[in-house]
């Protein structure tokens, strides 16, 4: 069996991923809180772990995998968008949910198995308040239910601060009702006008970092495999859940592996609203085609910092236009099942190493514009396929992709004019090739002539 390594947080290093169960390999990753439209930060993750996903069906099978994301539905940034738009709680995250799940299916991401929302796990989080309680790591005060981080002497192992670096770093409210400033909400007040549940402790909602501890725990067990999401969630959103459930779960360690991909940048500064380099998902996809965004995320490793510019979005447009050309060329060459290549599962076996195997696929396209016999190109376009698919990527139409939704191009009447532009120039009627160049262009189409032929792109 394939040996997958994958860099822990928890332990600062790459190691071998050894599943509690090789029957029921189980991931969890934290999804998002839908209060507005997704922005690039959102969707990197996503498609980083929906590699990883597609590894694992590969690796123990599809039926013996279970992966959670979560939905993020009761918090305070809802309440606010609430009060600021006048609309009611549910349509603002159905409309978001129904927006993220439609950005999902753009950039090809899986369906996870299981994409439960928090409020349909608030009798969980109850008794999981409960269980902390019961076991000394929490307490009540003025009317909140508290985490006491100083009952838990390994708090900090997960992001490997101190507490006194945690506090400083996070802009912890320091209030009177905590008995330490590190000490985070598992349960507060709500007013009858705020979203909320009966419990013991009043009418109130839970904390953030609680939501995804009980439904993990709900879904996946105590003890589970993989917990991702991004490193900006590392402290205190992962540092709290692993406090909180191991504290709540006796002798549980919760998550085995953590991992995490590296932070979003833009044009190499923090995206943010304020600098105005902020962009959601949507408005990068009216422009650019969403498996370009798929492929420029994969360009990088997951566990590096990510920079984000509309140049490598327009570079990873020009990959695409490559491979889906060398398709387009091959279209009547059926393609038979076959096995992803050895060195591309290598290559993401080795901690989800996504640019060296875009590198292979680079390969198999040089091949395939090279191969000469129909048997060549069968072979060499059917191991590009079955590669590809463990990336998600080339899984559109070429026609399509070329044509686009419109569908205003004759792909047809295109190849035959390039045709009879290639009879021109083998005739040296330079004018007439320069003539049908020029008139392509004209169309919106740009000719390259390479050394296995010539190939064409929308402008």
């Amino acid at each position: 069996m394939l040996q997958i390594y994958l860099h822990n947080t928890l332990k600062q290093q790459k190691q071998l991923f050894e599943p509690i169960d090789s029957q029921n390999v189980r991931m969890y990753v934290c999804g998002p809180t839908v209060y507005d439209k997704a922005h690039l930060g959102n969707a990197r993750p996503p498609v980083v772990y929906d590699v990883l996903y597609r590894l694992f069906i590969y690796v123990y099978g599809k039926n013996h995998v279970t992966y959670v994301s979560n939905i993020t539905d009761v918090d305070d940034k809802i309440l606010n968008k609430h009060k600021q738009t006048g609309k009611s709680i549910q349509e603002i995250t159905q409309e978001t949910y129904n927006w993220y799940i439609e950005d999902m299916k753009k950039l090809n991401v899986l369906e996870p198995n299981a994409r439960p929302r928090a409020t349909q796990y608030i009798p969980e989080m109850i008794d999981l308040v409960k269980k902390l309680l019961d076991n000394g790591h929490a307490y009540e005060s003025e009317n909140q239910v508290l985490f006491d981080v100083d009952s838990m002497p390994a708090y900090g192992s997960l992001s490997g601060r101190s507490l006194k670096e945690m506090i400083a770093g996070a802009r912890i409210d320091v209030a009177e009702y905590k008995k330490n400033p590190a000490d985070f909400i598992l349960w507060k007040p709500s007013d009858p006008s705020e979203p909320g549940w009966n419990s013991p402790w009043g009418y109130g909602r839970p904390g953030w970092h609680l939501e995804c501890s009980a439904m993990s725990a709900k879904l996946l067990g105590n003890d589970f495999d993989i917990h991702g999401g991004g490193s900006d969630l590392i402290f205190p959103h992962h540092e709290n859940e692993y406090a909180q459930s191991c504290g709540a779960h006796k002798g549980s360690h919760f998550a085995h592996y953590w991992v995490h991909t590296g932070m979003l940048m833009i044009n190499g500064v923090k995206m943010s609203k304020s600098l105005g380099n902020f962009y959601t998902v949507d408005e990068i996809l009216e422009k650019h085609p969403a498996e370009a965004l798929r492929l420029l995320f994969l360009t990088t490793h997951y566990h590096q910092p990510f920079n984000f510019t509309l140049e490598g979005l327009e570079e990873a447009k020009k990959v695409l236009d490559k491979f889906y050309n060398a398709l387009l060329k091959t279209k009547d060459v059926k393609v038979f099942e076959k096995q992803p290549s050895q060195k591309l599962l290598e290559a993401l076996a080795d901690d989800l190493n996504t640019p060296l195997a875009l590198s292979y696929l680079h390969e198999l396209v040089n091949l395939l514009n090279k191969a000469e016999t129909n048997e060549q190109k069968a072979d060499i376009k059917s191991q590009l396929m079955a590669d590809s698919q463990m990336l998600g990527l080339l899984y559109q139409d070429p026609q399509v992709w070329f044509q686009g939704e419109e569908g205003h191009l004759d792909v047809l009447q295109i190849e035959e004019m390039i045709e009879k532009r290639t009879q021109a120039k083998k005739s040296k009627d330079f004018g007439l090739a320069d003539s049908i160049r020029n008139e392509l262009k004209a169309k919106g189409i740009i000719l390259e002539d390479t050394p296995s032929g010539t190939t064409w792109k929308k402008a």
